[in-house]
């Protein structure tokens, strides 16, 4: 199990506005493309670990800082089914 988190978070990390689009289209989430890019260039080399609740809380408060707490609760609704 521990395998696969690392290979998410990995993905998480690395991510690019193109590659969140897509997974927002397959959760049907609401993103922009010029949302996604920002999230992305954020995220890039963080090094955040979506499974940690309270890592992923400080990372969603700074993602709606960047692009408003709509976006940021969409955001975190693609990282939950990560999750699951």
């Amino acid at each position: 199990m521990k395998l696969l988190q690392n290979v998410i978070n990995y993905k998480i990390n690395m991510i690019t506005g193109d590659e969140l689009l897509k997974y927002a289209k397959q959760f049907n989430v609401q993103l922009s493309k010029s949302n996604a890019h920002k999230i992305a260039a954020y995220l890039r080399g963080k090094q955040v670990n979506i499974f940690d609740d309270a890592e992923r809380t400080k990372l969603i408060k700074a993602v709606a800082k960047i692009t408003g707490p709509e976006t940021a609760k969409e955001i975190n609704r693609i990282f939950i089914q990560f999750t699951k």
